[in-house]
């Protein structure tokens, strides 16, 4: 059973830079998570089981060991007690999952007794493999392939996700890529060896060309200092745990500073920091820290004994260690980055074997101390991997319903959500496209000429439903603030169709720029919906917070002269369009637009409702769709704000 367990782990490690599925709506994450947690949950219940039965347990105990065992610990109790939403945690983004996984594998990696050598050599066969496909996607020769997905088709493909992470792992893997070629005898497999560290080279190369400052391809980081002012922020609110793993998406959008507006990244949210330690800091707070600093200090103390000498493949193992190390610090850290540091840590633990008995003697009551350890290790693999495979045939359901949109199969696509939501019901982004869909679906039967009776009703149940997938959003995570607005544009959408709905949406739009109070799309939204009312001044008001959060935002401004228009105040209106004039090129669709805004203005005439690329004017009222339009349950309320 031994060689099957390594067998299992060498495929696992294998397998993660390159593996990519479209059966999941995260095309190379949720795979990748996949193979990991099965990879690792396959081996503990082998080992579980071999234990059981030679009644003994051998471990080996290394000297990354107790920092990484803290590592783990600040996850999982920053997952339980800070998480809202513990799928956050562990499915998507899965954080917790990925940390869990990740220190579970050094461990078996350690265990199992694999060779080094033997793993060192498939981890750079792995990142050449990746680098081959990237090299065909490059060519356009993926591109010729009917079959393949137009995301395999693109010629920015990487298996491994994204260029910047593709670079960082061949760049890393290049040292023992390097020892391969050098300390290979046999002359067939030193050629094998040197084309392989030709084609990562290769790649390497155009990876990094691409992603250069200014080309298409160029990874969108966040600031520094938004990233540092983000993990200040979460710290204050727990120093100790943090936000929780899962959650730093709430954190940015909570605490990004102000000044984060004035950047070309400003409408973007973040789920992860610049890099892996601030990241670590905002969503596990010092306890992740503490221990992320105390395995950096465990590897630099073994690296003076192990500096002597010459180029060999344990020194390649270290210096790709300590390369991955330093690379963490400066960029953030996806899943083949991450697990391919566990593993790198593995082949560089000090280790040392203890053997445990798990029996008294021969007879099967001997054993009894033995399946009193390791039956609940194996009952424990069972539950999580039930639960796991739900969660991911839930992705797989949720794929399926994107795919029957695409193609206009809107009762498709509903049963599809359905069946997603039945499988995995805390997931928020299954509620959030819910809602969608069942208010499309009223829409387009709202369209019809004569509404019967049956239509009413059945646009009623409709609302209903998309209300309650709305709140379902808040309730599973109350401090994101994107949930609360999936929510106040679901109210916003059934104003024409129900009476209150227009009050529930401004609450709701009050609370989501509460938890997000730079943003200013938020904030036109709210002022949209005060727009459509005839409330003009909380309009007004809206519009000039939203302008005030970003001054160089031509739509905030051109929003705010509509509104000063509607009030009479033309000098103000003028003065707002005047600045769109200065924002916008002369040469574009919004110039014109604003242009012809402008003459009307000093006409003091009103101006018809026009729109360019970027200049959308608040909406107006929309004509009630039912009448008598719906009344909406008591249920159909907002559910109560909790405090920031």
């Amino acid at each position: 059973m031994n060689k099957l367990e390594k067998y299992l782990l060498y495929l696992t490690i294998f397998l993660l830079p390159v593996v990519f599925a479209n059966v999941f709506s995260n095309f190379f994450d949720f795979p990748k998570i996949f193979v990991l947690s099965l990879g690792v949950a396959l081996t503990v219940l082998i080992v579980a089981l071999r234990s059981l039965i030679g009644g003994r347990l051998t471990l080996s105990l290394g000297n990354f060991d107790f920092p990484l065992l803290l590592l783990l610990a600040a996850y999982l109790i920053s997952a339980f007690l800070r998480t809202p939403n513990k799928m956050d945690a562990f499915f998507f983004p899965g954080t917790a999952t990925l940390i869990s996984a990740g220190v579970l594998l050094y461990f078996l990696l350690n265990l199992v007794g694999v060779g080094k050598k033997t793993a060192g050599t498939i981890l750079f066969l792995s990142g050449t493999s990746a680098a081959v496909l990237s090299l065909l996607a490059t060519a356009g020769i993926l591109a010729k392939i009917p079959l393949l997905p137009n995301f395999v088709r693109d010629a920015s493909f990487s298996p491994i996700g994204a260029l910047l992470p593709q670079a960082l792992f061949l760049g890393i893997l290049l040292p023992i890529g390097i020892s391969l070629v050098l300390s290979e005898k046999k002359a067939t497999r030193k050629l094998f060896f040197a084309a392989s560290l030709t084609v990562s080279l290769l790649a390497l190369a155009l990876t990094v060309f691409n992603i250069l400052p200014g080309k298409p391809n160029s990874p969108a980081l966040p600031p520094y200092e938004t990233s540092w002012a983000v993990a200040v922020e979460s710290l204050k609110q727990s120093p100790l745990l943090g936000v929780g793993p899962g959650n730093y998406l709430t954190a940015f959008s909570r605490f990004k500073p102000l000044s984060y507006n004035a950047t070309r990244l400003w409408a973007l949210r973040f789920t992860t920091g610049t890099n892996f330690p601030l990241t670590l800091l905002a969503e596990t707070g010092l306890l992740g820290l503490a221990a992320l600093v105390l395995l950096y200090w465990k590897v630099l103390g073994g690296l003076r004994e192990r500096s002597a000498g010459g180029f060999d493949f344990e020194k390649a193992l270290l210096i790709s260690l300590i390369a991955s190390l330093i690379l963490l610090v400066v960029f953030p850290a996806n899943i083949p980055f991450l697990i391919l540091t566990f593993v790198l840590l593995a082949l560089n633990a000090k280790t040392h074997e203890v053997a445990i008995p798990l029996s008294v003697g021969p007879t099967a009551a001997s054993r009894i101390p033995g399946a009193i350890l390791t039956l609940p290790i194996i009952a424990g693999v069972l539950v999580l991997g039930y639960y796991g495979g739900r969660a991911y045939l839930a992705e797989y359901k949720f794929r399926m319903a994107i795919n029957r949109l695409i193609v206009n199969d809107g009762k498709g696509a509903y049963d599809s959500m359905r069946e997603a939501i039945s499988l995995s019901p805390r997931v928020d982004r299954y509620h959030t496209s819910y809602a969608q869909v069942n208010m499309a679906l009223a829409r387009a039967i709202a369209q019809n000429k004569d509404i019967t009776d049956t239509d009413r009703t059945t646009i009623a149940q409709l609302v209903q439903q998309a209300i309650r997938e709305g709140r379902a959003t808040v309730t599973l995570n109350p401090q994101r603030s994107g949930n609360w607005e999936v929510l106040a544009r679901t109210y916003q959408a059934i104003m024409p169709f129900a009476t209150g709905a227009d009050n529930f949406s401004i609450q709701t739009f009050n609370q989501a720029v509460a938890l997000d109070p730079t943003n200013p799309n938020v904030r036109l939204a709210l002022g949209g919906v005060y727009y459509a009312l005839g409330r003009f001044d909380e309009a007004v008001r809206a519009f000039e917070l939203a302008v005030l959060s970003k001054p160089d935002l031509a739509n905030a401004h051109y929003n705010l002269a509509i509104a000063y228009r509607e009030k009479g105040e033309i000098d103000r209106a003028i003065e707002q369009i005047n600045a769109v004039l200065s924002l916008v090129e002369k040469d574009s669709r919004d110039y014109e637009v604003a242009s012809t805004e402008l003459e009307n203005l000093e006409k003091k005439k009103p101006a018809k409702a026009g729109e360019g690329e970027n200049l959308t004017p608040p909406a107006p009222a929309e004509k009630p769709v039912l009448k008598p339009p719906l009344t909406l349950p008591e249920e159909g309320a907002p559910p109560a704000t909790p405090t920031p």
